[in-house]
């Protein structure tokens, strides 16, 4: 099982600058390849400074000239926002600029404050119908003279440029949660991405069948890779654990805000939650955080890691956002690379 990091620039405090927030994020990806992870992956959000990511392309560009061997992903681009020709062309033009470093995640999109703005009010789950028309439209795109009839887009034919640098093109990953995706992804030759967000060891479980089933249904396709995203947290010792606790209850009740659309947004942030309100969301309340996330002391997390090992996941990506000021997100991937890592290696 090898590592990587799922990062982003994030901020609760208007009082943080954004140059320091890229800074940040660089130098949480070099200690990535540093370290030894396999990938760093960047993902794409819209109007949101709780998470800023409006177009992953450019963060990835920016990495490929200051990294030498780590794996750079989309973690993911939303399918409903983009045309097949552009995203087939930005992303054999990251590939090139990475010399071949590009690993290309796709996903149907979650928050419906983002589809109100990019796709017209459309509902979310709808995503799925680009999702499903992308993946042969850029397979098209990339081997050349390809012309599209479809339901979502339409065009004539057409030829990627530049192509990329991988053959015969970069690795796809789709992320998947219900049994139908994962079913698209193994039979498109696609790798899958699950993560059970903030729910523990059972939803991982039950994404790793899904998988395992989809590859059974198909036995003359390759087996794809699996990746599992999980906020993962490293602490020195209990007390360590419990703060990391609350601070993932506050992240999960802001993002559950998020999800939900109906709280007011002003200059990209949404209005602040009072403590007795997180505190009424028992489902992300600290004591569950420490249950349900990979949240504790290097040997707790290898422990919890051991069973994602026997699942069969191929990549395990620590997901770092947090809302947790800089220094404590440094010294959590810092033990983890240094004292988790070896565990696997």
């Amino acid at each position: 099982m090898k590592f990587s990091l799922f990062v982003h620039m994030e901020r609760a405090d208007p009082a943080v600058g954004h140059a320091e927030l890229h800074r940040n994020l660089v130098d949480l990806a070099l200690m990535a390849e540093a370290g030894g992870m396999e990938a760093v992956w960047i993902g794409e959000h819209h109007g949101m400074e709780f998470t800023i990511a409006p177009n992953p392309f450019i963060y990835l560009a920016d990495l490929a000239r200051r990294t030498e061997r780590v794996r750079l992903g989309t973690g993911t681009i939303v399918a409903p926002f983009w045309h097949p020709i552009k995203l087939a062309g930005e992303a054999a033009l990251v590939d090139l600029l990475s010399g071949g470093r590009l690993d290309l995640g796709l996903a149907r999109g979650a928050y419906q404050f983002e589809f109100d703005r990019l796709a017209g009010g459309m509902p979310g789950p709808e995503g799925s119908r680009h999702l499903r028309e992308m993946v042969p439209a850029l397979k098209g795109l990339w081997q050349g003279d390809y012309a599209h009839e479809g339901a979502c887009w339409s065009f004539p034919s057409t030829t990627a440029s530049p192509k990329p640098v991988q053959e015969p093109h970069p690795p796809i990953w789709i992320a998947a949660r219900d049994p139908s995706s994962h079913d698209f992804a193994v039979a498109n030759g696609c790798n899958v991405q699950v993560t059970p967000l903030w729910q523990g060891d059972g939803e991982v479980e039950t994404l790793a069948e899904r998988f395992r089933k989809a590859c059974a249904a198909h036995p003359d396709t390759p087996r794809p890779r699996l990746m599992l995203l999980r906020h993962t947290f490293v602490a020195e010792n209990e007390a360590g654990t419990d703060e990391i606790a609350r601070a993932m209850s506050r992240y999960y009740a802001y993002f559950g805000a998020w999800f939900k659309n109906e709280r007011p947004i002003r200059q990209g942030f949404i209005e602040p939650l009072t403590e007795a309100e997180i505190e009424a969301q028992a489902m992300y309340a600290p004591e569950r955080m420490k249950e349900q996330l990979v949240i504790g002391t290097p040997e707790r997390v290898i422990a919890r890691l051991r069973r994602a090992e026997e699942l069969g996941v191929d990549q395990y990506a620590v997901w770092i956002d947090s809302l947790m000021d800089f220094g404590r997100k440094r010294r959590s991937l810092d033990l983890f690379i240094k004292e988790v890592m070896p565990a696997f290696a």
